[in-house]
């Protein structure tokens, strides 16, 4: 792998471009995402193409500055617009969401056209604003786009606890003297601004994915909005980095698509592998759960069997315990093969038995499932016939202080539940 282009003073412009970008993005798309007004960053960024072909118009400027100062009006009059729409007519945000990008677009790509026509616009680079082209920048630029991002940050940072506030309780915010038009207003000015930051690195259409996917992969990884935001703008940052590297290796690619690629890379990692919210860990959690299920389930089922005709040390076919409660009798037989794996019941050719361990396991997945059902018939009134299937799903998630609880609760009104004597001794 060829890194000479480290040395690169251009390169280097470009890479702390795309970094700024990364970052500042990723911050706002946290409190976006949250707001649930992901396409809001989707619709700003067509609302700001007008602006630029008009400040062009305005100034014959190629200055990024004056462009994105164009850029930051229009996309100040689309969030208006967005708000005007949603408070003085019956249409939702979604449908005016999509009304400001379809107009905005509209005009943005009529003057666009309008100003190709006149041989200025390819020299002038407004094409580029589409698509992006993180390559054209310069160092003048970079630092433009340094000024806006430290201004996005710092002003997230120090309206943290509103933003925060206004995404999770704005009803709260209102009782606590704050108003929240006006945090949705600075909330859409930032946003206008994180946006403005990206036209030239990765253009209007792809900037809605740089403020959605590093928010969303850090989504997928804390429940916590501070760990949230941090995370958000590193993962955009590892976006914009490695984008702009996979660029420089391979030749003919843009820059912005690679950007937003690295981005959806790291969230399909984060979707597989994050600890509480990603796919493998859920599916392990699953299969795990299932088979504590099937086992407590089969513990259960070869205790009331026993229960009814005695001894505790009676051994049990496989179709008679399966019939107990109505399972398949290959997937009973299966469970019972895994508990003598473990020591808990013992077999003895096509029957199976207890063995006192197996009377201790029995013991708690029995005590947990009579102590919800007596629960049930007391404090909710519920008939005999009424509360076994709610036991039987509760039986499974009841943690051992819950548990006692309900023990100490019956006992005191007099209640306990039905356990054989060596059973109990067992547990």
């Amino acid at each position: 792998m060829d890194f000479d282009w480290i040395r690169d003073p251009n390169t280097q412009w470009v890479f702390a471009g795309t970094t700024l970008l990364g970052v500042s993005s990723g911050v706002l798309g946290c409190f976006a995402l949250l707001r649930r007004r992901s396409l809001l960053g989707d619709a700003l960024a067509h609302a700001a193409l007008p602006g630029v072909c008009v400040a062009f118009l305005l100034t014959q400027s190629r200055s990024l500055s004056v462009l994105l100062l164009g850029a930051l009006v229009a996309g100040l009059l689309g969030a208006a617009a967005v708000q005007a729409i949603t408070r003085y007519t019956r249409i939702k945000e979604d449908g005016a969401l999509g009304i400001v990008l379809s107009v905005f677009f509209a005009v943005g790509i009529l003057f666009l056209t309008n100003i190709q026509h006149t041989g200025a616009g390819n020299q002038a680079g407004l094409d580029k604003y589409v698509f992006g082209q993180a390559a054209s920048m310069v160092g003048k630029d970079v630092k433009v786009m340094a000024i806006c991002a430290v201004i996005v940050c710092l002003v997230a940072a120090a309206l943290f606890k509103e933003l925060k506030i206004l995404c999770f309780d704005q009803g709260f915010a209102s009782g606590l003297g704050f108003s929240p038009g006006v945090l949705d207003g600075v909330l859409m000015t930032l946003v206008v601004l994180a946006v403005v930051i990206g036209l030239q690195a990765v253009g209007v259409v792809l900037m809605a994915a740089m403020l959605i996917i590093p928010a969303a992969s850090a989504r997928l990884w804390t429940d916590r909005l501070g760990s949230m935001v941090v995370l958000a703008g590193t993962v955009g940052a590892a976006s914009g980095a490695l984008g702009t590297v996979l660029s420089l290796q391979a030749l003919r690619l843009p820059t912005g698509p690679l950007i937003v690629l690295a981005a959806t890379s790291i969230f399909l990692v984060s979707l597989f592998l994050a600890p509480r919210r990603g796919l493998l860990p859920r599916l392990i959690r699953f299969l795990t759960l299932r088979s504590r299920v099937a086992r407590e389930n089969t513990l259960r089922s070869l205790y009331e069997t026993v229960e009814e005709t005695g001894p505790w040390d009676r051994s049990v076919g496989v179709s008679e315990t399966a019939a107990r409660r109505g399972q398949e009798r290959v997937a009973t037989e299966g469970s019972l093969k895994r508990l003598a794996g473990e020591g808990l019941v013992a077999r003895d050719g096509d029957t199976f038995r207890f063995t006192e361990a197996g009377l201790g396991a029995a013991y708690g997945v029995i005590r947990n499932h009579r102590l919800w059902e007596m629960f049930l018939m007391y404090e909710g009134q519920l008939g005999v016939d009424h509360v076994d299937r709610d036991a039987d799903y509760i039986e499974h998630y009841l943690p051992e202080t819950t548990v006692d609880e309900l023990e100490r609760y019956l006992r005191l009104h007099g209640l306990e539940p039905k356990i054989h004597p060596r059973l109990a001794n067992a547990g």
